[in-house]
């Protein structure tokens, strides 16, 4: 029945209602070419070419990333000077949709049980890294986590500290220089997508987690059904996006920097206007069941 579903649809495209995410509008930025982040090739393939932007693929590992891409200055500017002031609109208007969705995610991945846990013994410190305004935060902080949060864009730093008197730090992780083996819990929710250097993000990570502590990833998955049926037209491949993982690329960046994966969850087998409502239906359960979905979510552990 899913073949067939998915025969139906390959006819209807292009879909009307099928969008990409909201980006910062592609312009021109200095670039420079990088090794992959994840094994450190230089040898890359064409990947997808997008509008104004593209894609490369390792020949070696299979990450797919911008290449060259754009200075670490840019992306600041991105989210600070030049767009912050969207970006903060831009949460806002969705802000309830994204931690009722961030919510359903760590519950997916277990996070409730471990939670349980850890605030019985009083080892509740979580990082929520990447945190726009805070909404995930005070949600926490609501149950009984000691909350901290960084955020790069500046405008959404200051909503999270001003309107929710959150402890939020405005900056990159690397530059803020927590205090090793400190936090319990670490949360990154589509942020590592976002970032020049992602190994280097997820060895600070495991630097400030304590020994047992808990790292939950989210970002969008090029290895599910909506990456290879839309491709280059998929809604995840935007100009803010530089690195696209799979759940096999994620799983051995997390690997290679000392992680254990405990658990892999996926959810989204088709976006909103991509097809009937029936069909969708089925999609998504069947995302769910057989780990093709849109958006993926890793549970991992410091040992």
């Amino acid at each position: 029945m899913l073949k067939q579903a998915l025969a139906r649809l390959s006819l209807r495209r292009p879909m009307r209602g099928y969008e990409k995410t909201w980006s910062t509008p592609v312009s021109a930025e200095e670039k420079k070419s990088v090794p992959c982040t994840l094994c450190g090739s230089n040898s890359f393939k064409p990947s997808l070419q997008c509008e104004g932007f593209s894609y490369v693929r390792c020949a070696r590992c299979g990450l797919v990333q911008m290449n060259p891409q754009p200075e670490q200055k840019e992306i600041e500017r991105r989210y600070g000077e030049s767009h912050g002031q969207d970006y903060l609109a831009y949460e806002l208007a969705n802000e309830k949709a994204f931690l009722d969705l961030a919510l359903l995610a760590l519950k997916d991945s277990g996070f409730e049980e471990i939670e349980k846990v850890l605030l019985e013994n009083n080892k509740a410190r979580v990082l929520d890294i990447g945190c726009a305004t805070g909404s995930l935060l005070a949600a926490l902080r609501q149950r009984g986590w000691e909350t901290t949060g960084v955020e790069i864009s500046g405008p959404q730093a200051e909503y999270g500290r001003l309107k929710r008197n959150l402890d939020l730090r405005n900056g990159s992780l690397e530059e803020i220089h927590f205090p090793g083996e400190y936090f319990n819990v670490a949360i990154a929710s589509h942020l590592i997508e976002h970032l020049n250097d992602p190994a280097s993000f997820t060895g600070e990570v495991y630097r400030i987690l304590a020994s047992g502590g808990y790292f939950f990833v989210t970002t969008p998955n090029i290895s599910g059904m909506q990456a290879r049926l839309f491709r280059d037209r998929w809604r995840s491949a935007i100009f803010d996006h530089l690195y696209l993982f799979s759940v096999k690329t994620l799983t051995c960046l997390l690997a290679e920097k000392g992680f254990a994966v405990e658990k892999i969850s996926t959810w989204g087998g088709l976006a909103k206007g991509a097809a009937p409502e029936k069909i969708k239906r089925l999609f998504d359960k069947a995302a769910k069941r057989f780990g093709f979905g849109d958006v993926m979510i890793i549970r991992a552990v410091k040992p």
